[in-house]
């Protein structure tokens, strides 16, 4: 045990000052709001060791931390063993929000009475029977109606636990909050919560501006802002960080410590919109092919409208043969969690060789195991079913793979799986309905693609269209990342909202850039070809946000 005082993050890492404070916070709760990059899983990590090391978190108290998915949960329970070692760690409880309600109504089950009462070998199922089998969605309000009515369930869990951290709280349902202030609500216990800043780009509106709002009331939480996106190299992130400077001066880091050469920042200016999709194609194939950039790792971005503003640049990408898929015109079916789970099965058991496709694959997989002992044998264990499935596609292959052939060989698997797992990858399947929706969709999608084309492996690389260069909103790019990142008609005419709501929508775009970062902006933009209401064909630049990328280049 040491001192607080004398706590440094482990591994000698560096924290920018928000993430030092929130790591080494002793008295109140916290609301942290930190975006994709910004190291919000690692400034857990860290707290987590400096609370177990300094006896903030008092022996034989432990810490508990509530996920929303299961690989969230592991990666976060494997990141706090690396820190602070088996020994500590062993103190560290990483939960998704529906392992720790089975956890209270495994323990306190004989409280549940009435309808609602279970038997000692009751399971989860896809329907309920009364007394011997409840659902995914049931597993919440039955362990908050065992903490409402049990003070020893209560008092125990209370006991247990000294600190609680709450990853992507943005996510959080009223049911789940209502477990989590059944739970903690009155007592001394510490809670860190932790959201994703790119919700910031609406003002904070709907369920993020609720939740958090009731947490701060309900835990006298302090908020604290995590900008600092460390997967970008250090041109684009100085540019971040001038932004930074103006958003949320504390937040901000000195200058050397983003110091370096790596990154490109580029601000271009074009007479009209014709040279500017000339001239940024040209570079996104000279990406391509000269830097070895995939096409899927580069993003147009524009603040609204993509449709008008990216008809030239989507002719110029179809001239020079480079592939690009129009985000807004696309249903996010491909990047459905259970989707890619599906496709990324059946491109492993039906393909050649899927090494990409199978690590994905088994890191859900592992994902859903959370018991230390028996690891080895897990994956043991989804080995040989993975096996099985491979021999039984081979043998099918000889006779031709139908879209039926690939569906049931899926459903195979989702059995074997379980819908407890399949509703873990993602917060949006909470509502069973809209799981099996995006399972439906996923086979209809695949049948429709073995209708073009039936050789089912073309079929299954097509389905998610990986390997083109994106168009999108800033606001659609949220929590994705890329190589290169292009940001379209950085002109007042383009950002005309509230300052303070354009000025997160631009540090969301930058944000998205890891090592190349192109603003443009054009002195005149063409009306677009269609019905087009309000439209400035002459343009202005936008200072503020130009000024920011001119600036950090100096």
């Amino acid at each position: 045990m040491i001192k607080a005082e004398s706590w440094r993050p482990a591994d000698g890492l560096v924290l920018e000052p928000n993430a030092l404070a929130a790591a080494t916070e002793m008295t109140r709760s916290l609301a942290l709001t930190a975006g994709p990059g910004a190291g919000k899983s690692e400034m857990l990590a860290q707290r987590a060791d400096f609370l177990l090391r300094t006896g903030a978190c008092y022996y034989p108290q432990r810490i508990l931390a509530i996920s929303f998915k299961v690989d969230a949960a592991k990666n976060l329970r494997d990141r706090v063993r690396k820190r602070c070692g088996p020994p500590l760690a062993a103190r560290f409880d990483s939960y998704t929000f529906h392992g720790f309600a089975k956890r209270i109504i495994d323990r306190f089950r004989p409280v549940l009475v009435g309808q609602n009462a279970l038997n000692s070998d009751y399971t989860v199922g896809d329907v309920r029977y009364q007394h011997s089998q409840i659902t995914f969605q049931d597993m919440v309000p039955l362990a908050l109606e065992i903490l409402e009515k049990s003070d020893v369930a209560r008092n125990a869990v209370r006991q247990t636990y000294s600190h609680v951290f709450l990853d992507e709280f943005q996510d959080c349902t009223g049911a789940q909050y209502q477990l989590v202030r059944a739970a903690f609500h009155g007592t001394g216990i510490q809670l860190t919560a932790v959201g994703d800043t790119k919700q910031r780009i609406m003002g904070w509106a709907g369920a993020l501006e609720g939740i958090f709002t009731y947490f701060a009331s309900d835990f006298s939480a302090q908020s604290l802002n995590l900008y600092q996106n460390y997967r970008s190299q250090p041109r684009i992130r100085r540019v971040q960080n001038a932004m930074v400077k103006v958003m949320d001066p504390a937040a901000s880091v000195p200058a050397a410590q983003i110091a370096g050469e790596d990154g490109d920042v580029e601000v271009l200016a074009y007479p009209d919109c014709q040279a500017e999709a000339e001239d940024i194609a040209g570079k996104i194939e000279a990406a391509i092919l000269v830097c070895g950039v995939q096409p899927s790792e580069i993003a147009i971005l524009v603040s609204k409208q993509p449709e008008l503003y990216t008809q030239k640049i989507m002719a110029e990408l179809d001239k020079r043969g480079i592939p690009f898929r129009n985000e807004q015109q696309l249903q996010d079916l491909s990047a459905e969690p259970a989707a890619r789970l599906i496709v990324d099965l059946l491109a492993v058991v039906y393909g050649e060789s899927e090494p990409d496709a199978y690590a994905r694959l088994m890191g859900v997989l592992m994902a859903t195991d959370f018991s230390d002992d028996d690891t080895d044998e897990g994956r043991a264990r989804w080995y040989r079913l993975i096996d099985d499935l491979r021999k039984k596609g081979h043998e099918s292959a000889a006779s031709g793979v139908t879209a039926e052939t690939l569906k049931q060989t899926a459903i195979t698997f989702l059995k074997v799986l379980g819908v407890e797992a399949l509703m873990g990858l993602s917060a949006d399947y909470e509502s069973e309905s809209r799981l099996k929706e995006v399972v439906q969709q996923t086979f209809e999608r695949i049948a429709e693609l073995m209708g073009t084309s039936p050789d089912h492996r073309k079929a299954l690389a097509r389905f998610g269209e990986d390997g083109a260069v994106r168009i999108m909103t800033i606001h659609k790019s949220k929590g994705l990342e890329f190589d290169t990142v292009a940001i379209f008609g950085v002109e007042n005419e383009t950002f005309w909202g509230k300052p303070d709501d354009e000025r997160a929508a631009f540090f969301v775009g930058i944000s998205r850039a890891k090592c190349r970062l192109w603003l443009t902006h054009v002195s005149r933009r063409a009306r677009p070809s269609g019905k087009v209401k309000y439209w400035n064909e002459a343009r202005t630049l936008q200072k503020e946000f130009i000024g920011y990328a001119l600036g950090a280049l100096k």
